[in-house]
C-alpha cells in the first residue's frame, strides 16, 4: 500500500518537469534554428535581396531615384533582417526537426557544405542564364505551335 503514495508523488513531480522539459526542448530547437540561419548565412542574403528590390523599383520608377534612401529606410524597415529574422526562424521551427536541424548544421559546418553555400547561388544564376538562353534560341518552336493552334 505505501508504494501507491510514492508512485503517485514521483508521478507528480514528472508532471511538474515537463512544461520546463519542453520549454527546454524549445530553446535548443530555436537555437539549431539560429545556428543554421547562421551558418548559411541568412541574414546577409536578406539584406542583400533588400538591395536588390531597391535597385530593381528604382530602374522600374526612376522618379524614386530622388527618394531612394526614404524608399531604402521603407523596405529594410519591411523586409530587411532585424523585421524578418523572427518569421523566419518560425517557419524554421514549423518545417524542420530539432534532429533535422542538427543534421543540416553538420552538414553546412564540413567545408562541402560552405561550398555548397557560396556555390548555389552562382549555380542558380548559370541555370537560369540557361533557361533564358534556351527560351530565346528556340521562341520560333512557340511561335509556329501558336500560330498551328490559331488555324485550327
Amino acid at each position: 500500500m505505501t508504494t501507491k503514495p510514492i508512485f503517485r508523488y514521483t508521478l507528480f513531480l514528472l508532471l511538474c518537469q515537463l512544461p520546463w522539459l519542453a520549454h527546454a526542448d524549445a530553446k535548443s530547437h530555436r537555437q539549431a534554428v539560429e545556428r543554421l540561419l547562421e551558418l548559411t548565412d541568412m541574414e546577409q542574403k536578406i539584406n542583400e535581396s533588400v538591395e536588390t528590390v531597391l535597385a530593381l523599383q528604382l530602374q522600374q520608377n526612376p522618379q524614386l531615384g530622388a527618394h531612394r534612401d526614404l524608399v531604402q529606410s521603407f523596405l529594410e524597415r519591411q523586409i530587411g533582417w532585424e523585421n524578418m529574422r523572427e518569421p523566419v526562424t518560425e517557419m524554421y521551427l514549423a518545417e524542420f526537426t530539432e534532429a533535422e536541424l542538427k543534421e543540416m548544421n553538420k552538414f553546412y559546418s564540413s567545408p562541402t557544405g560552405q561550398k555548397v553555400i557560396k556555390q548555389l547561388p552562382v549555380l542558380v544564376q548559370k541555370r537560369n542564364q540557361l533557361a533564358m538562353q534556351r527560351l530565346q534560341e528556340n521562341i520560333g518552336e512557340l511561335q509556329k505551335e501558336l500560330n498551328a493552334a490559331a488555324e485550327h
